[in-house]
């Protein structure tokens, strides 16, 4: 297959981008840069609303993981809107651009995130569930929106709403990883609220299986068995066999994240579950914390 992938340079475009390689399939990555002589890759400004329509024309699949990071910076009125319209703008653009080809990719698997379901404190939400309303859940709904182009000229196209990603370095376990080696991590808060992740292996298996199964529209990439954050803290601990007894007061996350940011991604409640990937047989490889922890961070169960 020919697949062209946005956001390949990411934590998860990286690893699905070396995964489809593996297997044999032709990846063209949308770069912003030149494109070097010979290089399999095509040119793209998504704020400029420049994209060869060539670049994806014939090609089977489009995966579009192109976004700000959600928690790189924190959250003023010109990175809010960073985060928005980094992420419309590029999927309009792609979508637009399938819409006009003779021969389009058949399905489209475009990025999205549980942020759309806002808090849902201790009920769980499938895809079928209402949205929230904060600014997240905006952003997300505004995100899947932009695909309309692709969607009403053919194509398939799944929205893939990923929770926290579990992977050895990167994302958010890779920015808990030190404080939890030196035996100083511990709970968020009370640790009462839900976290609803995946693994990395898991996530590029379900992008994988979106890509050829007939699946469209929401999808939740989280695990079967979400878990409180102290439920997390503690198996990570155990992974580490380190003590995680000091609990991080909401505080402190408040004043180096700002409150609205670190509200979203450390104390809102989301307990998620992956209805739809259940329902057609998708199977996860990493569904208990512990083992994903351990998978992730290479370490086995004790004897």
């Amino acid at each position: 297959m020919k697949i062209v992938i946005t956001g390949a340079t990411g934590l998860i475009g990286t690893a699905l981008s070396a995964s489809l390689r593996a297997d044999g399939h032709d990846v063209v990555p949308l770069v912003r840069r030149p494109v070097r002589v010979g290089e399999s890759a095509v040119q793209w400004d998504p704020a400029a609303g420049t994209l060869d329509p060539a670049g994806l024309e014939g090609a089977d699949a489009v995966v579009n993981l192109a976004g700000a990071g959600i928690g790189d910076k924190r959250w003023s009125d010109e990175y809010k809107r960073l985060v928005l319209e980094s992420r419309t703008s590029s999927t309009g653009l792609v979508a637009r651009t399938m819409a006009d080809l003779d021969r389009p990719p058949s399905v489209l698997v475009s990025g999205s995130a549980i942020g759309i379901y806002g808090e849902t404190g201790d009920r769980a939400a499938t895809e079928r569930s209402a949205h929230g309303h904060d600014f997240l859940a905006q952003v997300c709904e505004q995100w899947e929106a932009a695909t309309a182009p692709a969607e009403e000229a053919g194509t398939r196209v799944a929205h893939l709403r990923t929770g926290m990603v579990l992977a050895g370095q990167g994302g958010a376990l890779g920015k808990m990883l030190p404080l939890f080696k030196l035996g100083v991590g511990g709970r968020m808060g009370s640790g009462e609220q839900w976290w609803s992740w995946i693994s990395l292996d898991d996530e590029i298996a379900m992008i994988r299986w979106l890509l050829d199964t007939d699946v469209s529209g929401p999808v939740n990439a989280t695990s079967p068995q979400p878990v409180t954050n102290a439920d997390l803290t503690r198996s990570l601990g155990q992974v580490l066999h380190r003590p995680t007894v000091v609990p991080v007061p909401s505080f402190g996350p408040k004043i180096l994240l700002g409150a609205e940011l670190a509200d979203t991604l450390l104390f809102t409640s989301q307990k998620v579950l992956p209805q739809v990937a259940i329902d057609t047989g998708f199977v996860f490889r990493y569904p208990t914390i512990e083992g994903a922890l351990r998978h992730v961070l290479d370490r086995p169960a004790a004897a």
